[in-house]
C-alpha cells in the first residue's frame, strides 16, 4: 500500500483527490493542513517529507483566484506558487520521492494561441496580462517537474486542467472564479428579488468547464499510467497534459444557465468598460483521450449538483 502526499488536501482539487483515493482505498494518505504545515516555508517543507518519506506526493496546492484576485495581489500569486511549487518538488526529491504529480492550470497557454490549445502551445506567445504572474508560476512549475525527471530520472508529471467547478469552491461574487461568482450572484439575486444582475465584460469570451470529479479521477488516472505509456505520448521537455471536456461555452450563456438553476428570472446585463480576458480557452484533450481517458460529467448535470452543494454549504462557502 503505496503512502501518498495530497498538498493541499481542504481545496476543492485537493478534496476530490482524497475523495478519490478513499474510494479506492489501496494507499495510505497523509495530509497536512496549512495551520499545520505552511508551504511556502522551506524549512517546514524539508522537515514535514523527512519525516514523513511518502512514496507519492499529489500536489493540487496552490493560490488561485479569478481575474479580480489576479490584478489585485499579483506579488502574492507569483510569490506562492513559485514557492510552494519549489519546495515541494525539491524536497520531495530530498526525501527519495520518485513518483510526483503536480496540478497545473490552462492560462499557462499564450492569449493568442490557435484553438483548441494543443500542449505543444506552450511558450510560443505572450500570455494574457490579467494572470501573466500566476501563469508564469505554474510553467515554472512543468519545468521543474521536467527538469528533475532529465537530470534525476524521477517520474513526475504534470496535468493542466481547464476552469474546474463543483463542491468545495470558492463562491465570492469578486475573489472566485467566474462560474462559482455567477452562483453566488444568480442565487443572491433571485432571493432578494432583483430585477437584474450585470455581468463583468462582454459576455462573449467563451470558457470551457469541467466538474473538479472529473479532474480528480483524471488525476489518478495519469498518475497511475504505467511509465511506458505516460513516456509514449509526452515528450522529456514537453510532458505536461490538459485536461478538459474539450467543449466550450461563452460567459453569457452560463449565465442563462445559472439564472435558470437558481431561479432568478430578472434580466441579465454585460458591463463592457470590465476586462474580459482571454477570447476563448478550450483545451485539445486529444493526448488524454489517446492514453484512454475522457470526461463523462455534462455541464447541466454538474452545475444543478454544485448549487445543490451550495445550498446546502451555505454557513460554510467562502465568501
Amino acid at each position: 500500500m503505496p503512502k501518498i502526499y495530497v498538498a493541499g488536501h481542504r481545496g476543492m482539487v485537493g478534496s476530490a483527490i482524497l475523495r478519490g483515493l478513499k474510494a479506492q482505498g489501496e494507499a495510505e494518505v497523509v495530509t497536512r493542513t496549512h495551520a499545520e504545515l505552511d508551504l511556502t516555508d522551506q524549512a517546514a517543507v524539508r522537515d514535514f517529507m523527512q519525516a514523513e518519506r511518502p512514496e507519492v506526493v499529489i500536489l493540487a496546492a496552490a493560490k488561485v483566484g479569478g481575474i479580480h484576485a489576479n490584478n489585485s495581489y499579483p506579488a502574492d500569486f507569483i510569490y506562492d506558487n513559485l514557492m510552494i511549487q519549489s519546495n515541494v518538488i525539491h524536497q520531495a526529491f530530498l526525501a527519495g520521492v520518485t513518483r510526483l504529480l503536480q496540478l497545473g492550470s490552462s492560462c499557462i497557454y499564450p492569449r493568442a494561441v490557435p484553438q483548441p490549445m494543443r500542449e505543444d502551445a506552450l511558450l510560443t506567445g505572450v500570455l494574457e496580462p490579467t494572470n501573466e504572474p500566476y501563469a508564469v508560476a505554474k510553467i515554472a512549475g512543468i519545468k521543474l517537474c521536467e527538469s528533475y525527471n532529465r537530470q534525476h530520472g524521477v517520474d513526475y508529471r504534470s496535468v493542466m486542467p481547464t476552469n474546474l467547478y463543483g463542491p468545495g469552491d470558492n463562491f465570492h461574487p469578486e475573489n472566485s472564479h467566474v462560474l462559482p461568482a455567477l452562483i453566488r450572484r444568480f442565487h443572491e439575486a433571485a432571493r432578494s428579488g432583483q430585477d437584474e444582475v450585470t455581468i463583468w465584460g462582454t459576455g462573449t469570451p467563451r470558457r470551457e468547464f469541467l466538474h473538479v470529479d472529473d479532474m480528480a479521477a483524471a488525476s489518478l488516472f495519469v498518475l497511475d499510467l504505467p511509465k511506458a505509456a505516460y513516456d509514449a505520448n509526452t515528450a522529456p521537455m514537453l510532458s505536461h497534459i490538459n485536461v478538459g471536456c474539450g467543449t466550450d461555452i461563452s460567459i453569457l450563456e452560463l449565465a442563462q444557465k445559472v439564472a435558470a438553476i437558481t431561479g432568478f428570472t430578472g434580466r441579465i446585463t454585460t458591463d463592457p468598460s470590465k476586462p474580459d480576458g482571454t477570447q476563448r480557452k478550450l483545451m485539445n484533450v486529444s493526448r488524454l483521450a489517446d492514453m484512454g481517458w475522457r470526461a463523462s460529467i455534462r455541464l447541466d448535470e454538474g452545475l444543478r449538483g454544485t448549487y445543490e452543494w451550495f445550498l446546502a454549504n451555505q454557513g460554510k462557502v467562502r465568501g
